[in-house]
């Protein structure tokens, strides 16, 4: 039992190819800042795995273009945002995924992120969800998910 918690903790020492390194934390799905759903018919209206990263790349490169918000999303390593928050809606999602983030409040932190910095980003994630042809119902069930880290997330 001892092997496979090494291998797990290697696994998330090496910094992935293209990635920024960041100081060690402990991984776990409870990072992800929700539970994941157990149904299937939310996956399926978000076109399974292939959806979800179409819409994370349709909501980067929108916020990354947005004049309200391209400066928080600027700063980042692109390429670890990207994956973490593909991770991150596939764990919730229920598509089988784990997420090796860190928690919403480390992940955020001293980013300066305010109330109107949020709105801008769900909006974002609304456009890019319709993008996808998301349903409302299957849009708001994560929206729901996601909205009790805004306290984690928003500093003032």
């Amino acid at each position: 039992m001892i092997l496979p918690a090494v291998l797990l903790a290697v696994q998330f020492s090496a910094t992935p190819q293209g990635e920024e390194p960041v100081a060690a934390y402990a991984v776990s799905n409870a990072n992800a800042g929700a539970q994941p759903t157990s149904d299937p018919r939310l996956l399926a209206a978000w076109h399974g795995r292939a959806g979800i990263n179409r819409v994370i790349d349709t909501l980067i490169d929108l916020s990354v273009a947005d004049p309200r918000i391209s400066d928080i999303f600027r700063n980042q390593d692109q390429v670890r945002l990207r994956r973490l928050l593909k991770e991150q809606f596939c764990y919730i999602l229920g598509a089988g995924c784990d997420y090796s983030g860190r928690n919403m409040r480390n992940a955020h932190k001293d980013l300066g992120i305010q109330t109107a910095d949020m709105n801008a980003l769900v909006e974002n994630l609304q456009a890019a969800m319709a993008a996808e042809k998301v349903p409302i119902w299957a849009q708001n069930r994560l929206l729901a998910k996601l909205a009790p880290m805004r306290k984690d997330v928003v500093e003032r």
